[in-house]
């Protein structure tokens, strides 16, 4: 078996950038954007200050998460061990670039499609060398097979001391430093000053350790990054958007189902037609948000048509398509008002319905490259969400229905939001890895503070359980307060989404 890899000799490397421009001359690689690259750390205070460089690119590692979750595998493995790419499958989902721990991939502005160091493996199954090793002037850039003792790269590794970036995320690289400052590899002990850096600002769109990040996670930060590319983040409102609008499609069939079971399933518009119907439009509407993030929006049938299985971008399509179409099923009987075969939809709309909402913490699972997106509390969060998405859409649909049971609804919109409450809480005060820390340092003290605490927290669980609270103390029959708890409810719900999701790409991978 052949596993090719590459040994970056830092205590050799000059910093020159030979190797950045040999990459980019070769693969035409535009500018703003590179497959490989030099990052320079500034240690120490002046005069007694160091600089040392490090070589950035794709690790090629034995278990990519790149591969996993690539919805079309336009991202595959070579018989050589290298992780190669196909510019025809990918449909720019930038998921791949969320799940590398180590920022190694980008979106080609000219193609937009998702690219990264291949190992120049159109010259290496010719019998060249990739051309940034032919240009370096030190030899600091060594490759070979890591399963073959005798070669070069084996050698260094088995006789000197290497380090590896991000072990901690169990993905096997495949290229090994020696001579490196630790501070290199963890981009959390370094920071990008205010003043910019040498020859280029990428200050703007380069993730770092921010000043509260730095003031509340203790002796940490022990470098300054002097250069290194920018990396811009990947998803933003769009998919916040979208967790917002399947949570609302998932909700009101949960709902519905529940009014099924509780004997009101001949309700024709409240139960039979028009959760179905709001179930399709925000189905339909997290179907448009997700083809408007892809950067080859054509190109969306791939998702279908060139399926990897093991991606939750796949399966995550499958299941809204099922639950889509039941959805379907559950609006054709409502209008023939047979509200005894809506007894037998009930619990497969209801487990769908689960499948829609919640099959994202998986999603967010294979995207190793982002701590906080891992925590295992994700899920019970989406389920928690969708039932309050449900929950406060038949509070506003009681202002134009006659929704039966309508306070047994506002209950179970108040436990949601309890429970809501109790999980954000676990979420916050549980311990994880540094990038779980200073996420969460960027979420609750930092640029995201005011979206989470008064859009997330105030006017999302707050303000909604205080309007619910009112309305069941004080016995009234008035949609209006539960309907303004609703609307609060999912406004919030999108901020405290947005939040997460842009949280989770403050901290800096390369």
């Amino acid at each position: 078996m052949t596993r090719l890899g590459f040994a970056l000799l830092s205590d050799s490397c000059i910093g020159c950038h030979a190797c950045t421009v040999a990459c980019k001359s070769e693969h035409d690689v535009p500018l703003g954007v590179n497959r490989t690259w030099v990052k320079y750390i500034e240690t120490g205070q002046f005069p007694n200050t160091g600089r040392s460089f490090s070589v950035m690119r794709c690790n090629q590692c034995d278990d990519a998460p790149c591969m996993t979750i690539c919805p079309t595998s336009a991202l595959y493995r070579a018989p050589n061990g290298v992780v190669d790419f196909n510019d025809d499958n990918c449909i720019g989902c930038k998921s791949c670039m969320n799940a590398c721990p180590y920022d190694a991939l980008y979106i080609n502005p000219e193609t937009n499609t998702a690219h990264k160091c291949n190992y120049c493996n159109h010259r290496v199954e010719v019998g060249l060398e990739p051309a940034c090793v032919v240009v370096c002037p030190t030899h600091a850039i060594v490759t070979g097979d890591l399963d073959d003792p005798n070669s070069d790269v084996s050698k260094i590794v088995a006789r000197d001391k290497t380090a590896v970036r991000a072990p901690e995320q169990g993905t096997n690289p495949k290229v090994f430093y020696r001579g490196v400052d630790q501070a290199s590899l963890d981009p959390t002990r370094t920071r990008i000053a205010d003043d910019g850096m040498i020859w280029a600002d990428t200050t703007p769109s380069h993730a770092t350790i921010t000043q509260t990040m730095a003031d509340h996670s203790g002796p940490g930060v022990v470098a300054r990054t002097a250069y290194t590319t920018a990396h811009h983040m990947t998803w933003k409102s769009k998919v916040s958007g979208y967790l917002v609008t399947k949570a609302i499609a998932a909700g009101a069939m949960l709902i519905a189902s529940l009014l099924v079971v509780m004997g009101h399933g001949n309700e024709q518009a409240a139960v039979g037609v028009v959760p179905p119907i709001v179930a399709g439009v925000f189905t339909a509407i997290t179907g448009a948000l997700l083809i408007a993030d892809l950067k080859q929006p054509t190109r969306f049938l791939y998702i279908l048509t060139k399926s990897n299985t093991s991606s939750w971008l796949v399966r995550g399509a499958w299941i809204l398509g099922a639950f889509a179409a039941l959805a379907a099923v559950w609006g054709l009987l409502g209008l023939a008002d047979s509200g005894e075969s809506l007894q037998v939809l009930a619990l497969p709309v209801s487990l769908l319905a689960a499948g829609a909402a919640g099959y994202t913490a998986f999603l967010f699972g294979q995207c190793e490259g982002r701590d906080l997106w891992q925590t295992p509390l994700l899920l019970p969060i989406l389920l928690a969400q969708a039932v309050i998405a449900g929950g406060a859409t038949f509070a506003i649909l009681d202002l134009f229905l006659d929704v039966p049971e309508a306070r047994t609804i506002w209950i179970v919109f108040l436990a949601a939001l309890g429970g809501l409450a109790l999980l954000v809480a676990t979420e916050l005060w549980s311990k994880g890895s540094r990038h779980v820390e200073l996420a969460t340092l960027e979420m609750t003290r930092g640029r995201y503070a005011g979206q989470f605490w008064f859009g997330g927290i105030l006017n999302g669980i707050v303000v909604p359980a205080g309007l619910l609270t009112f309305a069941l103390a004080t016995d009234t029959t008035s949609p209006w307060p539960a309907a303004c708890a609703g609307a609060a409810a999912l406004f919030g719900m999108f901020a405290y989404e947005d939040s997460f999701v842009r949280a989770g790409q403050s901290v800096p991978l390369s």
